[in-house]
């Protein structure tokens, strides 16, 4: 199976026991608290659902080859870090990694929530493509998460990690699967609103994938009602309101498009 991600020559090596158990539980851990099951866990990890419940239910170890698929997909490191490297101490202080901005939950809190997201369709120039995204604190990973739901697309949902640096004043919504990034840069909340880009791949000519970029928008739920998902085109109740929304990411200069 080839999955594009270079592993290590000692990738085969089984993990002890003790590793094993615990990979275990923080995998169980990650399945309850992102509510998606073993089977779409073991499509992203590009393992067989066979390997991934006998580990689980340790009828056999974890191999390392596997463990860092899962991480990979995941997007969290499942292997305890040796020594007193800055990520140990990092997570022991209850600080996110260096990477993610060294920030504290408490520090930020304000934005942990449940979002509407709104971006331009892929597939209709005219419509918007509406979604639930979630914010929230992992102790696992010690540092926010974002997962996305309630998407026509489902199996291309998106979860990573949130890195929120004092430097720019910004918001990184960031995917790694199996290397293949996706970036999302959002403004800080206003009023519970976030505005940004988004740089992903789109399935071009041929099923080959093309780089793009496109304006996005995070509103929050909050005292919200009557809010629709999916595919928004003209005529849609939702469509001028979440036009409106999405338009003010270049007309209030929150991204800039250079033309060429």
């Amino acid at each position: 199976m080839d999955s594009g991600l270079m592993m290590p020559a000692n990738a085969e090596k089984q993990l002890s026991d003790e590793q094993s158990r615990s990979v275990a539980a923080l995998v169980r851990e990650q399945l309850a608290r992102r509510r998606i099951s073993r089977q779409q866990l073991a499509s992203e990890a590009k393992i067989s659902i066979s390997t991934l419940e006998k580990a689980l239910s340790g009828r056999r170890p974890f191999t390392l080859a596997t463990t860092i698929r899962l991480e990979e997909a995941l997007g969290v490191a499942l292997r305890k870090v040796n020594g007193s490297g800055a990520h140990k101490a990092a997570a022991t202080a209850g600080l996110a990694p260096g990477e993610l901005g060294f920030y504290s939950r408490q520090s930020v809190s304000w934005i942990e929530g449940s979002y509407l997201t709104l971006r331009p369709s892929f597939g209709d120039p005219k419509a918007i493509y509406a979604y639930l995204t979630e914010i929230c604190w992992d102790d696992v990973s010690s540092g926010l998460i974002f997962r996305e739901t309630e998407r026509l697309d489902a199996d291309f949902a998106q979860q990573g990690m949130v890195s929120v640096p004092n430097e720019s004043g910004y918001v990184y919504l960031v995917t790694n699967r199996q290397g293949q990034y996706r970036l999302v840069i959002i403004s800080r909340p206003i009023y519970g609103e976030m505005f940004g880009i988004m740089t992903t791949l789109q399935v071009g000519r041929g099923n080959q994938l093309l780089p793009v970029s496109a304006p996005i928008a995070y509103l929050t739920l909050k005292g919200k009602t009557g809010v629709e998902f999916g595919r928004i085109s003209p005529g849609h109740r939702c469509h001028e309101d979440y036009c409106k929304h999405l338009k003010r990411t270049t007309e209030e200069q929150f991204a800039l498009f250079l033309p060429v």
